[in-house]
Formats: C-alpha cells, sequence, structure tokens
C-alpha cells in the first residue's frame, strides 16, 4: 500500500524525534513516568482516549481506536529500560547516569506511536477495534501480568481482546526483516538461589571443618550433567551458574557458600523436570558433604508460545506488504525470555522479531549491551506490518481459539 508507505515516511522525522527525546530519559521498571507522559502527550495531540495507569502498574497507557462493538485485537509495547551505563557515545545517548535503553524499548514505544498516528487516520475503515498497550516493567518486572490481571485482555478494561501482537528489535536479523515462528519462540526463565552451609575452620586444617565451597563448586559442575543426562537430546534446556559468593580470606573456610543461577526451558514438562532435578541433586550433594541447604525458587516469566494459525498469519502478511525476501522464519527458539508470555497464556497471539542490524555492518551490539542502540531505519517495517495485520485482521484464525 502505496499511500501507507508515504504516510509513514511523512511521519518519521518525527518518530525519529519521538524515539532519540527516549532514549535520552532512560527509566526502569514501573518508574516510567516520564516516558508515559510522552506516550499520553502523544495520544493527546491524536485525540486517542486512553486510560493513564492500572492498578500496580500506574506507568502502563492503553489507548483505543475503532469501533468497539466489533472484534478487537491487543498491540502490545514495552517501555522501560535498564540499570546499564551507556557507551555508545551517541550525541543523544542516556542523559541519567546508570540507565539505558538497552533493549531498544525505545524503539518499540516509538513504533507503537507511529502505528497509533497510521491507525487514527484509517479509524473509520478499520475492521476490527485496536487495543494499543504500552506496557512497563519487562526487564524482570512482569509488567505483562500486572496488565492482564487489571483486566487489559479479559473486558474488564476496555474491549475484550481476541488476539493481541508484539515485536522486539533484533540485532541479530538485517534492519527491516521480519522474523517468528509456530509454537516457542523465547524460554521460561526460572531463577534459584541455594545455600550450602558447612563449618567454618582454618583452611590448614580443613578435616576440622565442612567445606560448603567445595560443596557449592560440586554443584555448580553436576548441574550439568542435569541437561546432557536427564533432558532428551531433542528437547532444549540452559542452566547457568552466573553468581558464586563465598568466604572472606585465602586461608579461612568459611560457614557457607551461596550460588545464584537462571534455568531456561521451552515446554512446561522440562520446566518441572529441571526444577525437581536441581531440587534433588542440591539436597543429595549437600547431604553427601554434609552440609546443610537453603534453597529459593522464584518462577520467571513462562515460555512465549505463539499461536500456530496467528504466527502463520503474521508470516503471510509480512510476505505480502514487504516481500517474501524481507521475511524470514526463525528455525528454532532463543533461550531468552518476555514477559508477552503472559498475554499468550490468556488469548492466541504472535511476537515476532523485527531485524536492527544496519545492512553494512556484518554484526551489531547484542541486547543488552552497552553500546547497542535500536536502528532507527528499522521503524518503518514495524509501524508498517502492525498497520498491515490490522487492516488484514478479518483473515485472522485462531488454533487456541
Amino acid at each position: 500500500m502505496n499511500s501507507l508507505n508515504q504516510r509513514i515516511d511523512q511521519h518519521l522525522d518525527h518518530l525519529i524525534g519521538l524515539r532519540h527525546r527516549l532514549h535520552q530519559t532512560p527509566e526502569i521498571g514501573y518508574e516510567e513516568f516520564a516516558t508515559a507522559d510522552l506516550i499520553r502527550q502523544e495520544l493527546t495531540r491524536l485525540q486517542i482516549p486512553f486510560v493513564a495507569g492500572v492498578p500496580d502498574a500506574p506507568t502502563a497507557t492503553v489507548a483505543t481506536l475503532g469501533d468497539p462493538t466489533k472484534p478487537c485485537i491487543a498491540l502490545r509495547a514495552d517501555i522501560d529500560a535498564l540499570p546499564i551505563i551507556e557507551q555508545t557515545g551517541l550525541p543523544y545517548a542516556s542523559n541519567r547516569p546508570g540507565m539505558m535503553h538497552a533493549c531498544g524499548h525505545d524503539g518499540h514505544t516509538t513504533i507503537l506511536l507511529g502505528v497509533a498516528a497510521m491507525l487514527k487516520q484509517l479509524e473509520q475503515e478499520l475492521p476490527v477495534c485496536v487495543k494499543l498497550l504500552w506496557q512497563p516493567a519487562e526487564e524482570g518486572g512482569g509488567g505483562a501480568y500486572r496488565l492482564v490481571d487489571a483486566g487489559v485482555l479479559d473486558g474488564r478494561l476496555g474491549p475484550k481482546v481476541s488476539a493481541i501482537f508484539g515485536l522486539h528489535g533484533w540485532p541479530g536479523l538485517p534492519a527491516g526483516i521480519i522474523a517468528t515462528r509456530p509454537g516457542a519462540l523465547l524460554a521460561a526463565t526460572d531463577n534459584f538461589s541455594i545455600t550450602f552451609i558447612g563449618s567454618g575452620c582454618h583452611g590448614a586444617y580443613p578435616h576440622l571443618g565442612r567445606d560448603p565451597i567445595v560443596t557449592a563448586a560440586e554443584a555448580v559442575m553436576n548441574f550439568q550433567q542435569l541437561v546432557s543426562r536427564e533432558i532428551d537430546p531433542t528437547d532444549s534446556a540452559v542452566v547457568t551458574i552466573g553468581k558464586f559468593h563465598a568466604g572472606t580470606a585465602v586461608n579461612i573456610i568459611p560457614d557457607s557458600a551461596t550460588i545464584e543461577g537462571t534455568a531456561r526451558t521451552l515446554n512446561e514438562e522440562t520446566r518441572r523436570q529441571v526444577r525437581q532435578s536441581i531440587e534433588r541433586r542440591a539436597a543429595a550433594i549437600a547431604q553427601a558433604n554434609d552440609c546443610r541447604l537453603q534453597l529459593a525458587w522464584t518462577e520467571g516469566y513462562p515460555c512465549t508460545l505463539n499461536d500456530p494459525a496467528v504466527a502463520d498469519f503474521v508470516a503471510t502478511t509480512a510476505r505480502r506488504v514487504i516481500g517474501n525476501d524481507r521475511y524470514l522464519p526463525v528455525a528454532k527458539p532463543s533461550m531468552g525470555g518476555e514477559d508477552f508470555s503472559y498475554y499468550l497464556q490468556q488469548i492466541p497471539g504472535c511476537f515476532f522479531l523485527l531485524g536492527v542490524r544496519p545492512e553494512n555492518l556484518p554484526v551489531y551490539p547484542p541486547l543488552h549491551s552497552d553500546r547497542y542502540d535500536f536502528t532507527d531505519s528499522a521503524m518503518p517495517t514495524g509501524v508498517r506490518l502492525f498497520v498491515e495485520l490490522v487492516l488484514a485482521a478479518n483473515n485472522l484464525q485462531y488454533t487456541s481459539a
């Protein structure tokens, strides 16, 4: 649709300016008040009604366009930043020490503002009602869960939603490429902390104590056997220990040692299996070394499971509007995670990837890098695909409906 491309191009300079403003003023989860204010100012300028905040998520913004008596679909953008010191050297780099948009949520937020502007112009032609969600606290805060709990999907807050779509900038793909897959796209993200409690003593006389460091080190290595020997080789799981805390001096065996890690899985059965195995192995290793055990398990985001029919709808639409050569099926899931999964637990939907790597660069800084920046040239593709998904929504089928 050339007229849509022209409209996006006419709006692009404004969007780039918005994105750079957002990049300069990053805010972490549930503290995105300036970000929310900018979003709401834009919606007010566009004369789009919105709800400012929901219970336990005051920085969320929920806007609605179109006829509420028609079926409703939702589009989501996350708005929070990360506690990272930016090293990009950009003229619009973060002016807030210790915070930056290292995951590209400034780009996601701006794309959805562009979509809002385009849909407002087309409002009388929309085949569906559209709910736009600017969601806080994706980075570990579970903002999606709070929006679901507030009723953004089930009809308690605005029209009931039939299907939902979201995107994420992806530095592993060239700018403007769209990619997704049916079923598992991203992993469940559980975390754990295990403290082995022994008996401290002088390092020269280990027989007089019970060494928690050796015990914890044994657990670190043993957990890798969990994946290689308990998980079906055709399945996927990751157990990573990211923290190891113990001791105060080189010649003292401490009373305790703590390891902290993450477990990533792609289905609920494996998720349960990994937790049970870690708990069993940790208890046995503690007992074998005559140590006591304290274990805390924190459930993270569920696996991001795309509805197969909705994923096919995204693929078909992408091929039609941006070309066969600009759509790539995702061959295998990523073990990263996303709280968009909470929406997909409730209704059919699809999360897809938008390439952001400039085509003249062979590699690009990864997500959560202190040198990452969302690529402005990718925004028109994100805006257009969202709009085209709305315009074609009458063709949407749901595998899980």
